[in-house]
C-alpha cells in the first residue's frame, strides 16, 4: 500500500501507464504485417502476456491502460482490463470501450487502482475518425481533490490538436490533475506545450523514449501532472509484451489529500460507450 514519504509531506503513489496493444507482442516493424493476424484472432501468447503484465502491474497503486480489448474475438471475449485487475489483485477497475471493429476487435482505455474514486466519467474525443476517448477518474470533492484522465490521442496532428483543445475545456485545472497515456507525440510539440501551459501541467516523463518497444526512440507515452504536485522517480521499463514500453512515475499528494483504499474486492464501472 502507498506510504507517506520519509519527510512526512504526504501520501506517495506509484502510477503506471501502458499501451498494451491488446496483449500482442511486436518485436520488429515487419511484425505489424507478418503478425497482423494476431490483431484479429485469439492466440495463446496473448494470455501469457497479460499474465506477465498483471504480475508487473501488481507493484503499482494506479495503472492506466490504453489499447485494452473490451472483449472481442481476438481477446477470446475477455475484457482485458477486468482480467488484469483480477490477476494483479487491484480492488478497483473501470473501462471505457471506444473503437469496435465488428466482433473482431474492441479497443478502449482502462484504469486499475487500489483507491476508491468518488466518480468516473467518460468523454468522447473529437476527430474525423471516431473511436478515441478519455476516461476520467475523480477522487474527492472541490479544488483539493484529484482527477486522473486516461487518454489515447490520435495519430494525426490536426486531430490531436482538436482533442487537446477539447480536454483543455473539459478538464478542471483548479483540481490536482494527472493526464496520462499515449499522446502519440512528444511533449515539446507545440500542441502539447500549449495544452500544458493552459492547464498548468508539467511533464516529468519528458524525454523518456517508449516507442517502439524493441528499440525505443520516441517519447510518446507520458504522465503530465499539475505543477503543484510533487514528483519522484520517472522511469521507462524494457518489456516485450506490447509495441510500447510502460512508463511510471512516483507522485506525492499534497497535505490534506488522502486517498482511501478501495473496500470492495472488485468494483466494475465498465460501460459500452462514451458520453459527453
Amino acid at each position: 500500500m502507498p506510504q507517506p514519504t520519509d519527510s512526512g509531506s504526504g501520501q506517495k503513489i506509484r502510477l503506471l501507464s501502458f499501451n498494451i496493444q491488446a496483449g500482442t507482442s511486436t518485436a520488429r516493424y515487419h511484425h505489424y504485417v507478418t503478425h497482423s493476424w494476431r490483431q484479429v484472432l485469439p492466440h495463446t501468447q496473448r494470455v501469457a502476456n497479460l499474465d506477465a503484465i498483471a504480475e508487473f502491474a501488481a507493484s503499482f497503486d494506479m495503472v492506466a491502460l490504453q489499447e485494452a480489448d473490451s472483449g472481442s474475438l481476438r481477446s477470446g471475449y475477455i475484457n482485458q482490463t477486468r482480467y488484469l485487475a483480477s490477476h494483479a489483485a487491484m480492488p478497483f477497475w473501470c473501462h471505457q470501450s471506444n473503437r469496435r471493429v465488428g466482433k473482431v476487435a474492441y479497443a478502449g482505455n482502462g484504469f486499475l487502482s487500489r483507491f476508491e474514486p468518488s466518480a468516473v466519467e467518460e468523454h468522447r474525443l473529437p476527430g474525423v475518425i471516431p473511436g478515441r476517448g478519455t476516461l476520467l477518474v475523480r477522487y474527492g470533492e472541490g479544488p483539493g481533490g484529484l482527477d486522473v484522465a486516461v487518454v489515447h490521442l490520435a495519430l494525426g496532428k490536426r486531430a490531436r490538436g482538436q482533442q487537446l483543445k477539447f480536454l483543455a475545456r473539459e478538464l478542471d485545472s483548479g483540481r490536482n490533475l494527472i493526464v496520462v497515456g499515449d499522446l502519440n507525440t512528444e511533449v515539446h510539440s507545440p500542441q502539447v506545450a500549449e495544452f500544458c501551459d493552459t492547464m498548468a501541467l508539467r511533464a516529468p516523463t519528458r524525454g523518456l523514449a517508449t516507442y517502439p518497444s524493441w528499440q525505443p526512440q520516441r517519447a510518446i507515452d507520458h504522465i503530465l501532472v499539475s505543477e503543484r504536485l510533487e514528483t519522484g522517480v520517472a522511469e521507462v521499463f524494457d518489456m516485450a509484451f506490447s509495441d510500447h514500453c510502460p512508463v511510471a512515475l512516483e507522485i506525492v499528494l499534497p497535505d490534506g489529500l488522502q486517498l482511501q483504499a478501495a473496500s470492495r474486492p472488485v468494483l466494475s464501472v465498465e460501460r459500452s460507450g462514451a458520453s459527453s
